[in-house]
């Protein structure tokens, strides 16, 4: 079961919503694909930490075999290559690594090398597998570390949690993709609106069931549960604009960890949210 949660921006309550529910189960994996900027692991602190490289194929020029018909450079949506003063450029930083530059290179001048964009780091928080992905700094994709994060998610727990990039860039989308179910996080501004609506467009875009979570909820008007009951978005659950809510965060605690009001209103969400994912798959099997 891969429940993906998502933001229309930083700060709205997305990794706290995923940590806490990712806590609440039995047992589950929390995938922190936020890779620009990770911040699950502070609030897991997991132990047992292992690490890995994540490394792209790049274009290599023989600049001996290139005879400047600029084949490559047409071929390259991406603008990654170019001929300049009799020397064939490739730009890294924009490099889709397709690899359909070398393939097409009739003097076989383009060749492969590996470039380091990130790592990926594992480890245990009691009842949760942590997986974070880590960009480096610089880089322009984050995409190849999200596409190995979420590989082979099948074979972890009942319970995989994507804690997804805020926005709805590309991103995003490699991040629901395969996702079985969307949480949308939302906050009661008007602006909190704003960034609700385009990760709702996103999922609907891609077809995913979904549902909201409002969160720093006041007494009063709530612009966000106006535009869900609007656009018919079944509101999962609402979390209050709370102290000790907000100090336990601060801290980077884990509020289901630390209090037993917030244990039971997560598990809650939990419940709510694996009835809803069930009941997605009787209807579309």
């Amino acid at each position: 079961m891969k429940i993906a949660v998502l933001s229309g921006k930083g700060g709205t309550g997305k990794t706290l919503i995923a940590v806490n529910l990712a806590a609440s189960a039995k047992e589950s994996t929390y995938i922190d694909c936020d890779v620009e900027e990770p911040n699950g692991h502070l609030f897991f602190k997991p132990e047992e930490v292992q690490s890995g490289r994540i490394s792209i194929k790049i274009p290599f020029v023989d600049e001996a075999l290139c005879n400047g018909c600029r084949k490559c450079v047409d071929f390259c949506k991406f603008n990654a290559l170019a001929y300049i003063n009799h020397k064939l450029i490739v730009f890294t930083e924009v490099c889709h690594s397709c690899g359909g530059c070398i393939l097409l290179c009739p003097e076989r001048a383009l060749s492969e090398k590996e470039k380091i964009v990130g790592e990926i780091q594992k480890g245990v928080s009691e009842n949760v597998t942590v997986i974070t992905g880590i960009l480096n700094i610089g880089e322009a994709s984050g995409i190849p570390i999200i596409k190995k994060l979420l590989k082979d998610t099948s074979a972890r727990k009942v319970f995989t949690f994507i804690d997804c990039p805020p926005g709805s860039a590309c991103i995003v989308m490699e991040s629901i993709k395969d996702a079985d179910y969307c949480i949308l996080v939302a906050e009661p501004t008007l602006f909190g609106v704003h960034n609700l609506n385009m990760v709702y467009e996103l999922v609907k875009l891609f077809d995913k069931p979904h549902g909201a979570v409002l969160n720093k909820c006041l007494e009063g008007e709530n612009p966000a549960e106006e535009f869900c009951l609007e656009k018919g978005i079944k509101i999962l659950g609402r979390i209050p604009f709370d102290k000790t809510l907000g100090e336990l965060n601060s801290k980077a605690l884990i509020s289901v960890r630390e209090t037993k009001k917030y244990r039971d209103k997560f598990m809650s969400l939990l419940n709510i949210v694996t009835k809803e994912v069930e009941h997605e798959t009787v209807i579309n099997p």
